[in-house]
């Protein structure tokens, strides 16, 4: 087998890897992510504080492999839920809180917006079942 042959081997070999689904963690029974704050439905001026909430387990910071933790991630205005068996996107939309962080002070524009909290294992893969907050709906003045 050549070594041009032996590379496009690895590289699709790679493509077929990162395609597919990673093993999920098991989340605790009963675990529960929320926002504290804002509430939904409030109006507010920004810039928006929001503090993250979590019943059930422990957070601990991404990379960090230990039994029934995980970290918030920060879905702002997202539509669609993202993919649940793969690594959550790091964006504008999607914010990673790797650190452990469990509050973000952010600037929206006005007008409403959407904000919802998943946890992510130690490679940012969601749960199983997944641990998310209901989906919280501001208004920025």
């Amino acid at each position: 087998m050549s070594v041009q042959s032996i590379f496009i081997v690895i590289i699709s070999s790679f493509f077929l890897v990162s395609g597919s689904s990673f093993a999920r963690t098991i989340s605790p029974e009963g675990a529960q992510a929320y926002i504290i704050s804002p509430i939904d439905g409030e109006m507010i001026t920004g810039p928006v504080t929001v503090v993250f909430g979590l019943k059930g387990m422990g957070v601990a910071p991404a990379g960090i492999d230990k039994p029934n933790t995980g970290h918030h991630h920060l879905l702002i205005d997202v539509e669609d839920s993202p993919a649940l068996d793969k690594p959550l996107p790091a964006n504008a939309n999607h914010k990673h809180f790797g650190g452990g962080q469990t509050e973000i002070t952010i600037e929206l524009s006005p007008g409403k917006h959407t904000l919802q909290l998943i946890m992510g294992d130690k490679g940012h893969i969601p749960h199983s079942p997944p641990v998310m907050s209901e989906i919280t709906t501001i208004t920025v003045k």
